[in-house]
């Protein structure tokens, strides 16, 4: 992806180089969108990166029926990017489904999944978050790779980032930090 996208990597590049865990966003209960996924969606937003659906009709012998597709988290360039950071991990099911049928398409050129090392379940359980979102069931790595393994993108080149308990953050305030020791 360097090579054939060499701006489009540049900017993942500095997104997640600059990219920090923060514990106020895991702590809280999010809504519809995790503050996590959202800061980073807005990271590549500013970096003219879109949300994107694609209009697909498939049309045989004149007759046309409609095809739509899941819209893309952002889009740039051939380059979908998808944040999975605390779905259901069947997300990846759809993800992976959509990238091989643009990619078929000629619409995509690789598709891009940013998510969690199964690693940071142990952070999620010391900051007493683990049975609220962060359960077995939802998208982190280990849920991610059988599906790629097994061939779950078809043709499409997928790139995976995972983020590790390294980006952690605890920007709490040293009195709070303090009382939960």
């Amino acid at each position: 992806m360097s090579a054939a996208r060499p701006d489009e990597w540049a900017d993942i590049v500095a997104v997640l180089s600059k990219f920090r865990l923060l514990n106020s966003e895991i702590a809280t209960p999010g809504g519809r969108k995790s503050k996590v996924a959202d800061r980073l969606d807005g990271a590549f937003k500013k970096l003219g990166w879109k949300e994107k659906r694609f209009d697909t009709r498939i049309v045989v012998d004149g007759n046309e029926t409609k095809s739509p597709t899941h819209e893309v988290d952002v889009f740039k360039n051939r380059v979908a990017l998808e944040v999975e950071w605390n779905n259901k991990d069947p997300f990846f099911d759809r993800d992976l489904n959509n990238f091989r049928l643009l990619f078929e398409l000629r619409v995509i050129d690789v598709g891009v999944i940013i998510t969690r090392c199964t690693e940071l379940q142990s952070l999620f359980v010391e900051v007493g978050r683990d049975k609220q979102s962060y359960g077995s069931s939802t998208t982190h790595l280990d849920k991610l790779l059988p599906r790629l393994e097994g061939g779950g993108g078809g043709g499409c080149p997928v790139v995976v980032f995972g983020i590790r308990r390294a980006a952690y953050v605890d920007d709490r305030p040293s009195v709070e930090i303090s009382n939960a020791v």
